[in-house]
């Protein structure tokens, strides 16, 4: 696919958009964009043949409300119409969660909270004011075992699920 730049007025907003970002967050965007605009080339706005989006609605309203005259785009002009709801579904579906503790000891969470993470309880704030936070921490214990195959891994989740244990698989 190829990442072209073009006039922003020539995009589409998709009318049937099914999220949204509002008051904060929205701001958040719009402030990210306008800091680091580079951030649009590694993941631009994602449009079929009739220049409407599939992906980065909440981003061109950003990009809009920044002043930007051209953003980059990829058309995704090979997707039927049924790929093309699909596409707008699983774009803005979150699978993923936040590992708390590589982020504490990994960034700022002042810059963590500018960036648009949240954080559960008041934890960016007592970081942020250096408190101690041993009463908001809920201890969390892990255990990392290697396996040989996919089937042993199987094995080994299954038995501990039994067992009355919270697992998920990883695969590295």
């Amino acid at each position: 696919m190829i990442i072209e730049k073009i006039d922003i007025k020539k995009v589409r907003a998709n009318p049937k958009n099914p999220r949204i970002i509002k008051d904060d967050k929205y701001k958040k965007l719009v402030k990210s964009i306008q800091d680091f605009p580079e951030m649009l080339e590694i993941r631009p706005v994602v449009v079929n043949s009739d220049m409407m989006v599939l992906g980065g609605n909440m981003r061109l309203k950003a990009c809009q409300e920044a002043g930007l005259k051209e953003i980059p785009i990829i058309k995704a002009d090979t997707l039927t119409a049924e790929q093309q709801k699909e596409f707008i579904i699983k774009d803005n579906s979150n699978f993923g969660e936040w590992d708390f503790d590589v982020l504490a000891n990994e960034w700022k969470a002042d810059e963590l909270l500018e960036w648009g993470v949240e954080f559960p309880v008041d934890w960016a704030e007592t970081e942020t004011d250096n408190k101690d936070l041993s009463d908001k921490i809920n201890p969390s214990f892990r255990i990392e075992i290697e396996c040989i195959s996919e089937k042993e891994q199987e094995k080994l989740y299954n038995d501990f699920i039994k067992k009355g244990y919270k697992c998920r698989l990883l695969t590295l």
